[in-house]
């Protein structure tokens, strides 16, 4: 196996992303200098955190391990709050650091409670899941949710560093990585048709973890990703393109409970954004086609229920993306051609959904 691969995110504070296997030997160097180092990990990932203690106790740090929840489960304000409580009690500053270690829920949390602590502590992102490495740990969001809605308390704290270990993955369910493609291949969608090209030469490939095509999946997604938020960090133009399938996706995730998987409620919303498009006349049907086509391949679900649109809609006119109750939606007037639509037609959007009703 060749070295990491490492992929430069620019902007105002630039980062390096980087991606290969046994990374976490490089953890010691985006903390330098800080006396204290603070491991936010899931119950799950108890081993690879102590092997993180070692690996900075040995470079000089004192290290405290912050156990939270499994998955979106971490992401309230009650265990930011106990994340804070013991950051207090033992004394960091703000020279310490926060290592986010996990998949994309934990990284957001650790990154909302370095945003917040002192207001800004380094905080450095080690993602353990495939969702996680091309998609919430790149770009500096970070965020809990609250009963109205997904990630609407949160801040933008770009980290000092990311660490993409690909071995963590050949652990990782199923259906978990199958549902960190969907961010794959919205990347594909709205600027790399290549990595299409990849997963359709061979889906049962891709969707294995360790395959001949995952590090190629990966860091082309990463690099999609480093590339809007360098011009873009805080989403005032750019990088609203990122959101493309969110805002559907975002509302399933709630009227769920937050119990699907991020990548299957982005899924569904791929395929809503495409029937969209393809209505209000900017996207070819073959292109809208495609999306369901490759999703379908994946084993990533495609639709949802016939009676939840109400809801679904309610709940979309609060997300973070809308503009005073004006709906936004990323649609495509072709392949790798992004735009945002303002307060599409009502109609419309029934009928878009009515292409995706399970």
């Amino acid at each position: 196996m060749t070295g990491p691969t490492r992929i430069e995110v620019g902007g105002l504070a630039p980062y390096p992303v980087l991606v290969g296997t046994d990374l976490l030997g490089a953890l010691p160097g985006p903390v330098a200098g800080a006396a204290r180092v603070a491991v936010v990990h899931p119950g799950v990932l108890t081993k690879a955190a102590e092997q993180a203690r070692t690996i900075l106790a040995d470079a000089g740090h004192e290290v405290l391990l912050l156990e939270v929840p499994d998955g979106e489960d971490a992401k309230q304000l009650r265990v930011a709050g106990e994340c804070w409580d013991a950051l207090g009690e033992a004394g960091f500053t703000r020279s310490d650091a926060i290592v986010g270690l996990g998949g994309g829920a934990t990284t957001d949390l650790a990154g909302w409670v370095a945003a917040a602590w002192l207001r800004g502590v380094r905080v450095v992102h080690v993602a353990t899941t495939l969702a996680g490495m091309v998609d919430a740990a790149v770009g500096g969001k970070t965020g809990i949710n609250t009963a109205r809605g997904k990630n609407l308390v949160g801040a933008f704290h770009p980290p000092a560093a990311v660490l993409c270990d690909l071995g963590f993955l050949t652990t990782l369910p199923a259906a978990d990585y199958r549902a960190g493609l969907a961010e794959v291949v919205k990347c594909g969608f709205i600027a790399d048709p290549r990595i299409l090209e990849l997963v359709e030469a061979d889906p049962h490939a891709a969707a294995q973890a360790g395959s001949g095509v995952e590090r190629e999946l990966v860091e082309r997604t990463v690099r999609v990703k480093a590339e809007v938020v360098s011009e873009d960090l805080t989403e005032q133009g750019r990088r609203e393109i990122l959101n493309y399938g969110h805002t559907l996706g975002h509302a399933i995730e709630r009227a769920e409970g937050y119990r699907w998987r991020h990548g299957d409620a982005v899924s569904v919303g791929l395929v809503y954004a495409a029937a969209l498009g393809r209505l209000l006349g900017r996207l070819d049907a073959p292109t809208a086609q495609r999306h369901s086509a490759i999703l379908r391949a994946l084993g990533l679900p495609i639709g949802y229920r016939p009676d939840a649109f109400a809801a679904l809609l309610d709940t979309m006119r609060v997300d973070k993306k809308a503009r005073a109750h004006r709906l936004r939606f990323i649609v495509l007037d072709g392949l790798a051609r992004p735009v945002a639509v303002d307060d599409p037609d009502p109609a419309v959007l029934a009928t878009a959904y009515g292409e995706v009703s399970a």
